[in-house]
């Protein structure tokens, strides 16, 4: 369908190395967009690069720098989609016995980055006129879990921006949604679906199973692109039914 092309446009994709990140670049790669990925991991990127065809700026660096997040919008030039799927959950302990500097390191990547993003991001769209933000949320912003008390707040405080964004810039051209996954299979993910939690959180999806990565490019398509241009401020669960009972 012509509204989902996005030939022309270029879109910024973080945390564009694995994952869902990874799916979600190839997706709108292949929807037309010329690609700037983001990834700590250089040679990540540079083996989705060779796996796309077109022109891919490659931009490794961390998130949680907004110099990095100013200069990597300075080198991109127009841009029209970012994609904010950087995101870190490196420990699952009791709230209890949660680090200041485990706790820290997760708000600073999830949420400050996040906000240098889309405050690098935002200033180039609106000066445009146009634009579409995604962020990338968890269905574990609005759902209790045991032990990721950092990853669920820094989520929460994700769709909160979006909210606030998207009121701010909807007259001006810009829209700012966030999708929210449940579980994927991805590298994030692996070592707890392969431990004893691994069955609860089966068992708590209705549809008994998780995602594959490709399962949330569609969706990321859709807010992209001008088949979602009355959509802003929403968040889109793609969760296997998790938040449906």
């Amino acid at each position: 369908m012509k509204d989902f092309d996005l030939t022309g446009r270029t879109a910024w994709v973080t945390g564009a190395g694995k994952g869902l990140g990874r799916a979600m670049a190839v997706a709108l790669a292949s929807a037309g967009a010329r690609l700037a990925i983001t990834s700590r991991t250089a040679a990540d990127l540079t083996a989705l690069a060779d796996d796309l065809d077109g022109d891919t700026l490659i931009l490794p660096g961390s998130v949680d720098d907004p110099e990095f997040t100013e200069d990597c919008v300075d080198r991109i030039g127009r841009l029209d989609v970012l994609v904010n799927c950087a995101g870190i959950s490196p420990t699952f302990k009791r709230s209890e016995t949660v680090s200041d500097e485990d706790w820290a390191r997760v708000l600073r990547v999830n949420l400050d980055g996040t906000f240098y993003c889309c405050r690098a991001a935002g200033r180039r769209m609106l000066e445009q006129g146009a634009g579409s933000i995604i962020n990338v949320s968890s269905v574990h912003a609005t759902t209790g879990f045991d032990r990721i008390a950092a990853y669920a707040a820094s989520k929460g405080g994700v769709e909160a921006l979006t909210r606030v964004l998207a009121v701010e810039w909807a007259d001006r051209g810009v829209r700012v949604n966030s999708l929210a996954p449940g579980y994927f299979a991805t590298d994030l993910s692996h070592g707890l679906m392969n431990s004893k939690w691994g069955e609860v959180i089966r068992r708590a999806v209705p549809q008994a199973r998780v995602g594959e990565a490709t399962e949330l490019a569609g969706a990321a398509v859709f807010l992209a692109s001008d088949a979602s241009s009355y959509v802003t401020g929403s968040t889109l669960y793609v969760d296997g039914g998790w938040t449906a009972h």
